[in-house]
């Protein structure tokens, strides 16, 4: 039975690159130890394999639950759980992320059961790869369906630590979930393994020594309590381990001008990647374009559903240091960041001012197509006339005075085509890698981040120049002469929280973000979700359900997080 279960846990599926094959066969224990060298690259290659599945519904679950972006109505699928906050444990897309990540965490348990340390510097290199992956995959799973971690982490439940195919698999009994601080511990012992052992240089493809302590870096900032009531211990960490990635001089920032390309760069040729994982141009091919995380966000060359667009909320972040102009006859860019929208201008309508009105308790967009007489603008929505007020007219920003009363305040623009009644403002950070098409590798972690991990961290030890410096260092990237002057304690969560929005949408970590340092999400911008509802960090929908079907078929007691 136990060669069985092993032979089904080393199968893998096609992977890119140089894990880019098929293994020739099963593997049973005794080959395996006997045979390291000859077994590992096949089981390796099996254990990054789950990465891929599980990527997509951990992507959906931490960007469609946060606030970059909108959807063009509601949907049948059941991604929109995630973005109305209606919790259910039947939810195929939590299942297959509960289900691949246990999955990564049972293969390389078995590389690490199997194989033993110091037979050679590659073999142990190895086995700190299989460190990395599983502690990753708990620290994923934990913040998934565990608590934020300042509340109550020693009664708060994570997730069940199952390391391993164990020895009797007939009479099976497994133990509940472990508690959110055990289950972050479990992550933190394998990933400082991994650290250990990981000596080999590999491309960002592969776990590494800087991945480990990218990702440690992370989890013990989301450890480090809120900006009201950190832990220094922890928030310590976090600064210690981010300077380690940084101080490796591995990684570098791109240039703006590069960086506002990133997504098309695949991982091995991005300075600034740690660690992807790598997809390739034949996963992508026909209809399989509509359903990866970026043919949601855009269609490109006929491919992708292009149903999810960029939130007014986060556009006018980008906005906020000034006008972001996308229309192809004054293209001008103030926040490089920006270059991962892309509006679907209809070349043959004519101008228009574009704002966001209230329509009873909802908010919409108009678009009100102008007439030009001097330094006169008149914009005509139905049979109402009105004469724009300027706001800023060298950036044709104006004020209209609206027919409810109200004074509201947009842009003069090119007509965006709509998907229903929502301009299509398509995202393309999850596409166009190396081509176009909707080819994404997924980002795990990235030097932007890194800097910002620290930048928080140093915040809440109170250090404000140390943190100024590292939000700078990412800011002034992305626009020119953006720097802040100062950052105190009255403004540097609201600052350093902005900026890991902008920096890091479309990364699955948004609202993850939110809700481990206290603050409440809101989503007060058009599109068919909630607008007016706010979910505090304390919300019982601020977990995942642990899927039903795990539930049912575990060997022991599985407890559900709480309904209400």
């Amino acid at each position: 039975m136990k060669k069985i279960l092993i032979a089904f846990l080393a199968t893998t599926v096609l992977l890119a690159c140089d894990i880019d094959r098929l293994p020739q066969g099963s593997l049973d224990s005794e080959t395996i130890v006997n045979d390291p060298d000859a077994s590992l690259e096949s089981l390796l290659n099996g254990m990054y394999a789950q990465l891929k599945s599980w990527s997509d519904p951990m992507h959906r679950m931490g960007e469609y639950a946060g606030d970059n972006m909108m959807i063009r109505g509601s949907s049948t699928d059941a991604f929109y759980e995630f973005i109305s906050y209606s919790r259910t444990p039947n939810n195929y897309r939590l299942t297959q992320f509960w289900d691949s990540g246990y999955k990564a965490i049972a293969q390389a348990s078995n590389i690490i059961d199997m194989i033993e340390e110091g037979q050679s510097e590659e073999i142990d290199n190895n086995l700190g790869e299989a460190y990395y992956v599983r502690g990753m995959m708990y620290f994923y799973l934990t913040r998934a369906f565990g608590r934020p971690y300042y509340q109550n982490p020693q009664t708060n439940l994570g997730v069940p630590i199952v390391n391993g195919t164990p020895d009797d698999v007939i009479n099976l009994e497994l133990e509940d979930r472990a508690t959110v601080e055990e289950s972050y511990q479990q992550a933190i012992t394998d990933l400082k393994r991994a650290e250990e052992l990981l000596t080999i240089e590999k491309e960002s493809i592969y776990a590494t020594k800087e991945a480990a302590q990218a990702m440690l870096s992370r989890v013990y900032l989301f450890m480090s309590g809120t900006y009201e009531s950190p832990n220094t211990e922890y928030t310590q960490l976090a600064v210690d381990y981010a300077t380690e990635v940084i101080g490796s001089g591995k990684y570098s920032l791109l240039p703006r001008e590069e960086f506002m390309e990133y997504n098309t760069f695949i991982p091995e040729n991005n300075a600034e990647t740690i660690f992807a994982i790598k997809r390739v141009a034949s996963e992508f091919s026909g209809y399989d374009h509509y359903y990866g995380v970026g043919g949601m966000y855009a269609n490109i060359g006929g491919m992708g559903w292009g149903e999810m667009y960029a939130s007014a909320k986060y556009i006018d972040l980008l906005d906020e240091t000034g006008r972001n102009d996308w229309r192809p006859e004054s293209y001008s860019l103030v926040d490089a960041r920006a270059a991962f929208i892309q509006p679907t201008y209809d070349n043959s309508a004519p101008e228009v001012f574009r704002f966001i009105k209230e329509d009873g308790d909802d908010l919409n967009y108009v678009q009100a197509e102008i007439t030009r007489s001097g330094n006169t603008i008149i914009a005509e929505d139905d049979t109402d006339s009105y004469t724009l007020t300027p706001v800023d007219a060298n950036q044709e920003i104006y004020s209209i005075q609206y027919r409810d009363g109200k004074t509201y305040t947009g842009v003069i623009d090119n007509y965006i085509s709509l998907n229903r009644v929502y301009p299509q403002f398509y995202i393309t950070k999850a596409s166009l890698e190396g081509e176009e098409s909707h080819l994404h590798s997924p980002v795990i972690s990235r030097l932007g981040e890194i800097y910002l991990n620290r930048a928080e961290a140093y915040a809440k030890l109170g250090n404000y120049s140390a943190a100024l410096e590292d939000l700078n260092t990412i800011r002034e990237r992305s626009i020119v002469d953006g720097g802040y002057s100062s950052l105190d304690a009255s403004n540097a969560s609201e600052r350093i929280d902005k900026e890991r929005q902008l920096e890091l949408a479309y990364q699955a970590e948004r609202s993850y973000d939110v809700f481990r340092n206290g603050k409440a999400l809101t989503r007060e911008y058009p599109g068919p979700h909630n607008q007016n509802e706010v979910i505090p960090a304390t919300d019982f929908r601020v977990l995942f359900y642990i899927p039903q079907d795990a539930i049912n078929s575990y060997p022991g007691t599985l407890t559900q997080n709480p309904t209400q």
